[in-house]
């Protein structure tokens, strides 16, 4: 079968194994808000426009700036520096997030850059400040300052190059991010201690639409803004509004990632620190992309080969959407069992560099397949976990059990978090369902 019949035939099994594919009309007919149609796109209805008009006018009536979607971006060395980004419906001529040590007099500010970008039909006035010099180990706390008007203040914690611990989503793609939002509410309460999560790509079902992104940030709110978020490019966040791909103009937008020295492919792929681990973060959608941009998997693995080797930290963490088996698929006997072409690409690359942990996403199934080198179970090769699914999007029956699976959810499967905690001489992940039920639990020592 060639490459364009079976992409074709991917999505059009992901479409029958959602029963009900998420339609833009679809979308909003659950969500609540009107929106008309104009201008060749979906722009705000007059009542939800005016009524972000009033909140700004009692915001400045109040001395407060009205703003949306706060969030921390993890950094390159998240000890010393952080990102922050928020959205806001007015230009702002002078905006700088203030920061101090909490409970300090004393202010330091990064003024912030503005963008506007325009996607869907509607145009964004994008905030990104960068904060740089910071003091490891302490807790910060900072505010949005915007022409003269002040946000509360928020918490920031930096790394103090220790333990840590981190939540892990799955793809929260959703026809209705309400089961996105339990869940991620639900994880952030039963580990407060987390210091940063991570969305393991697919964030949105259809990247162009930008009501999906919204309920996404709605979802994270409270979260998003006291600790960063590590996310991933899926293949979704590439798709139109007619299910073509495209270039992930929100995606790249929307998160101001670590350089990884490519101006052509700044924001698809790049590594970060924290405490004792090194996280790379990979694009797997070379064939996405392939259309916009030549040479993205060799670039990438160039990259990879050099910064793996600059690394010093103990633990090697490795972050990729699309999964590297392949699994038979029922009722297709086409479909053979075995690794995919990302699994073929990037594994040889992940023995050589020693990496410890791979994780994947993209098959909204968890699966712990326990350590494999050389494409065959091996104890001294990396530990492979497939990570499940955090939307509502659901494929049952569809996968046949590979070979390689240690352990698998619970069937009919739901959606489920991870946790992650790494220490100098461990590395513990676990798996559990929306309310708390561990299903799964591996640890690595050192």
């Amino acid at each position: 079968m060639d490459k364009d019949h079976d992409r074709q035939d991917h999505g059009r099994q992901e479409r029958e194994a959602q029963g009900r594919t998420m339609s833009r009309r679809r979308f909003l007919a659950i969500c609540a808000g009107a929106v008309v149609l104009a201008g060749g796109g979906w722009a705000l209805s007059r009542t939800e426009l005016a009524g972000r008009l009033a909140k700004h006018a009692l915001g400045a009536a109040q001395g407060r700036p009205v703003l949306r979607d706060l969030r921390q971006v993890i950094a390159s060395d998240n000890a010393h520096a952080r990102t922050i980004m928020w959205q806001a419906d007015v230009k702002w001529t002078d905006a700088v997030v203030e920061y101090r040590l909490k409970g300090a007099k004393a202010i330091e500010s990064s003024p912030a850059a503005r963008e506007s970008f325009t996607d869907d039909g509607v145009t964004v006035e994008l905030y990104t400040a960068r904060l740089c010099g910071l003091e490891a180990g302490q807790p910060y706390e900072y505010r949005i300052k915007a022409d003269g008007q002040y946000d509360d203040w928020h918490a920031l914690q930096t790394d103090d190059g220790g333990a840590f611990s981190a939540l892990i989503f799955p793809d929260s793609q959703s026809n209705d991010y309400t089961d996105w939002k339990h869940l991620a509410q639900g994880a952030a309460e039963r580990n407060e201690g987390a210091d940063f999560f991570i969305n393991m790509g697919d964030l949105v079902d259809n990247g162009e639409d930008h009501r999906q992104w919204e309920a996404w940030f709605d979802a994270v709110a409270g979260i998003i803004d006291r600790i960063p978020v590590a996310p991933l490019m899926g293949n979704h966040e590439t798709y139109n509004e007619d299910w073509k791909v495209r270039e992930p103009v929100a995606y790249l937008h929307e998160f101001a990632l670590p350089a990884n020295g490519s101006e052509e492919f700044a924001g698809r792929y790049y590594s970060f620190d924290y405490g004792p681990a090194h996280f790379i973060v990979l694009d797997t959608q070379t064939e996405e992309a392939a259309d916009f941009h030549q040479g993205l998997l060799e670039a990438q693995q160039a990259w990879f080969r050099e910064d793996v080797k600059k690394t010093d930290k103990t633990w090697k963490i490795v972050l990729m959407h699309k999964d590297p088996m392949q699994y038979r698929i029922t009722n297709r006997p086409d479909r053979k069992e075995g690794f995919s072409d990302e699994g073929r690409a990037w594994m040889p690359l992940f023995d050589e560099a020693g990496i410890d942990v791979v994780f994947s996403a993209h098959l909204h199934t968890y699966r712990n397949r326990g350590h494999i080198k050389n494409f065959q179970r091996d104890a001294s090769g990396p530990l492979y976990i497939l990570t499940g699914v955090a939307g509502n999007v659901r494929y049952p029956g569809l996968w046949v059990d590979h070979a390689l699976d240690k352990v698998i959810a619970p069937q009919p499967e739901t959606d489920n978090y991870l946790t992650l905690c790494v220490k100098d001489a461990s590395v513990e992940i676990a798996c559990f369902l929306p309310d708390g039920t561990e299903i799964d639990r591996e640890t690595l020592r050192k």
